[in-house]
């Protein structure tokens, strides 16, 4: 093999800092030792990688062309380095998670907790996505296991609902809408409103909801975050409409949570492959998980 992974990671080192001297102070090596060794590359692959002049150094257009590709070669092998360093410090292995984003806010951090107090062994590796990408993070093996904030529709995938839940309303401490024990749909519409954008799942939902009650609404605020709605509540910018799961039990500092008087719906589920069959860790979490939810 003419490039070396070595090679590889000095190549990438100076694409990234933009000098030999950076790339040596990047990887603790001398420059010298960097420009011999990009020079050595460039004779065994025979392209230039690197115009020259006065000490500044441009890359060419088949050097932009290499790194595209040695980019993601050299991440999947610091991956495989991170997983055969874990092996040996965590014998348990690893368990990889997804979620809906609102479910990393209040949700699922006690279950992880809790699961990790268990299995103190094993490396939780965790990351949100938007429900249109779930399907790709887990039939490409991003992630093992997936729960998510709303229904999936997918033939490659195994979905079992587990808990439901409401959409709720957030108002800011002192609202005239907080002294009530519930918020009807036309009571909101009367102030400004933070609302998830409609061409997400979270905004079609309430888009639904408003139409159904015959209620007409502007929104003042396109969201397509829970926790971005909820600061701007805070901020007195509106009132929103979330999912409960993003605001908990206890809520936010400075907002107070509310019931909505048209019920909307929502259904958690466990999503994952239907090609792999899941791990021992992922069985764990998953019993954790409906210990947690109650069911």
């Amino acid at each position: 093999m003419r490039f070396k992974l070595r090679q590889m990671e000095v190549f990438r080192a100076v694409m990234l800092t933009g000098s030999m001297n950076g790339a040596a102070k990047l990887l603790f090596v001398s420059q010298p030792a960097v420009s011999r060794l990009i020079a050595h590359t460039e004779q065994s692959l025979g392209l230039q990688l690197f115009a020259r002049d006065k000490g500044k150094l441009t890359p060419t257009p088949e050097a932009h062309r290499l790194f595209e590709e040695v980019g993601p070669l050299f991440e999947e092998a610091l991956r495989i380095d991170e997983f055969a360093r874990d092996l040996a410090a965590r014998p348990e292995g690893a368990l990889t998670l997804c979620s809906s984003p609102s479910l990393g806010l209040n949700f699922l951090p006690p279950v992880m907790a809790r699961y990790l107090e268990r299995y103190p062994n094993v490396r939780l590796k965790y990351h949100t996505t938007l429900l249109a990408d779930m399907g790709h993070e887990l039939l490409g093996r991003k992630a093992e296991l997936a729960v998510s904030v709303l229904p999936i529709d997918h033939p490659n995938l195994i979905v079992e609902p587990f808990a439901t839940g409401q959409m709720v309303c957030i108002l800011p401490t002192g609202h005239p809408l907080a002294a009530q024990a519930e918020v009807g749909l036309a009571e909101l519409a009367a102030y400004r409103l933070v609302l998830y954008s409609r061409n997400i799942p979270f905004g079609q939902l309430v888009a639904a909801a408003f139409q159904r009650a015959g209620v007409a609404w502007t929104a003042s605020v396109d969201i397509v975050r829970a926790e971005l709605a909820c600061a701007l509540v805070r901020a007195g910018a509106g009132v929103a409409i979330v999912d409960q799961f993003s605001v908990g039990q206890d809520g936010w500092p400075g907002l107070v949570v509310r019931p909505l008087r048209e019920s909307i719906p929502l259904a958690l589920s466990l999503v994952r492959s239907r090609f792999d069959a899941p791990s021992r860790h992922a069985q764990r979490f998953v019993r954790v998980l409906k210990e947690y939810a109650g069911t």
